[in-house]
């Protein structure tokens, strides 16, 4: 069920990879960085049926699981508590940063070819952190969506939520991601620092904490 990815660079980005703070968690480790991947299908295994060669794929920090158990057998592979394959844990030589590597089709992504490598890979780890929930719990036109946080995570998280037709307030602790945050889709836009003192009266029907350390509930 496996087969062989061929990377290439996209010619419209730069030509040095450019390192996720994900990576830089494995930087120092004996290990091939790159936990988002783009590329070509070069070879694929007698039972594949998902993919061709020359198909262009994708693939994030999750590679695969025991195939067995309750949460592979519902496609919940970052689940697995038997033989989680995923990223710094399991087949250390085969990071987005080589020249190839071998994947289950399960874990693969058709990539559209009006999308450029730089922008789909983020989309494969980042994105799909924050779009997989918005979906399973169904954000849809006419709720009220609160990102907290405006990093790798969160500039993704406004664009899909405001795309699916919610409202969108958006909490920093930094001023200068406003003008950003609307930009990309957002509403409202608040400084946490300022909820204590001006208790916004705001109901939300979904919160999602992106920022880098946990708000002040109290607030």
């Amino acid at each position: 069920m496996e087969y062989v990815l061929h990377y290439q660079l996209d010619e419209q980005t730069d030509k040095s990879p450019q390192v996720c703070g994900t990576d830089l968690h494995y930087i120092h480790q004996d290990m091939v960085l790159g936990h988002e991947g783009v590329g070509r299908v070069e070879a694929v295994g007698d039972a594949v049926t998902k993919f061709k060669d020359g198909d262009r794929v994708g693939f994030g920090y999750v590679k695969g699981g025991c195939g067995e158990c309750e949460h592979c057998a519902s496609g919940d592979f970052y689940y697995c508590k038997v033989a989680p394959r995923q990223y710094g844990a399991s087949d250390h030589d085969q990071g987005s940063f080589s020249n190839y590597a071998v994947w289950p089709e399960d874990n693969l992504h058709k990539i559209p070819e009006n999308i450029s490598d730089a922008e789909a890979a983020p989309l494969l780890c980042a994105g799909l952190t924050v779009f997989t929930p918005m979906k399973r719990h169904g954000v849809k036109p006419g709720h009220h969506v609160g990102i907290v946080g405006i990093g790798g995570l969160g500039h993704l998280a406004i664009q899909f939520a405001a795309k699916l037709g919610a409202k969108v307030t958006v909490f920093s602790s930094s001023s200068n991601k406003k003008e950003e945050a609307l930009k990309l889709g957002a509403s409202d836009f608040w400084l946490s620092q300022d909820l204590k003192a001006k208790k916004p009266d705001l109901k939300l029907d979904y919160l999602i904490v992106t920022a880098a350390k946990l708000p002040d509930w109290e607030v």
